[in-house]
């Protein structure tokens, strides 16, 4: 079943005093692909500039803006009316020899190697080889995601945007981005091409229509297992319907929804708020 969903996203920052000029990214932009189709979507800025738009290298789109008059606030909106279904189960699942082909490697060699927050340390890849072991690429991927959920505990505030997967791990708990970092982590020490897929999750997986809930930014992966693999680690779900797809890449560094830099005082608070109303 389809789903329609209507996506705000709105960030705001107050500084201490002036900023004078501000260089930032946003990557709010919903993808466009098989299982779900953008029909509406903009980026509003305040102060209010010029917003340019490209592909960055991991097929993500970008606004980019600069701010270069006095403000003491920065406001960021991305409004999407998105309409998403769920991906056609694919079984495909090729075997470790495949895997370890050169030329799979080298095609696949960004979402194998390390990243800036997922290091294939020593105890990803003592896991690794315990999983993988008697299964094969498509079950370790399951396997992993099982795993995962039995090793950290989700608790908001546990962790930044800067922990890394080791730490993850030895903290025990975290949010979805550090459920995917050592998910990813074990993936990769196995062997198994995976990437960070980030953007949105409704709540209510039997939400009712022209309800507005308070939504989240969510994160899960995709690995290859002879087709690409999506599955949710924080969950225990499979990717549907009230996933809506925003960016990929090695990890969280490189799909951040804003960032920047600027010169003017400090930030005195920031917020963000997502509103997701299914219309249909």
């Amino acid at each position: 079943m389809a789903w329609r969903l209507s996506i705000e996203h709105v960030t705001s920052y107050e500084y201490e005093g002036e900023v004078l000029a501000s260089y930032n990214e946003a990557r709010m932009s919903p993808v466009r692909d098989a299982t779900q189709m953008v029909l509406d979507h903009r980026v509003d800025v305040r102060p209010s500039v010029p917003v340019m738009h490209y592909v960055d290298y991991w097929g993500t789109e970008v606004s980019a803006f600069d701010v270069h008059e006095p403000h003491d606030r920065l406001i960021v909106a991305a409004r999407s009316l998105v309409e998403t279904v769920a991906a056609i189960p694919d079984v495909t699942d090729t075997d470790w020899e495949v895997l370890s082909d050169e030329n799979v490697r080298d095609r696949f060699c960004e979402y194998l190697h390390e990243s800036p927050r997922v290091r294939l340390d020593l105890p990803f890849l003592e896991v690794a080889a315990a999983i993988s072991a008697s299964r094969s690429p498509r079950e370790t991927v399951e396997a992993v995601s099982t795993w995962v959920r039995e090793s950290l505990a989700y608790e908001t505030g546990a962790t930044d945007v800067s922990t890394n997967a080791r730490s993850a791990l030895e903290l025990g708990r975290g949010v979805c981005q550090d459920f995917v970092h050592v998910a990813l982590a074990v993936l990769r020490a196995a062997g198994i091409p995976a990437r960070y897929a980030s953007g949105y999750l409704h709540p209510d997986a039997d939400a009712a229509v022209d309800v507005a809930v308070t939504g989240q930014s969510h994160a899960w992966l995709e690995a290859w297992t002879g087709s690409w693999q999506r599955i949710d680690p924080t969950n225990g779900a499979p990717v549907g319907e009230e996933h809506v797809l925003v960016a990929r890449g090695r990890d969280y560094s490189d799909v951040t929804p804003l960032k920047g830099v600027y010169n003017g005082p400090p930030s005195r608070s920031s917020d963000v708020r997502v509103t997701i109303r299914r219309v249909a």
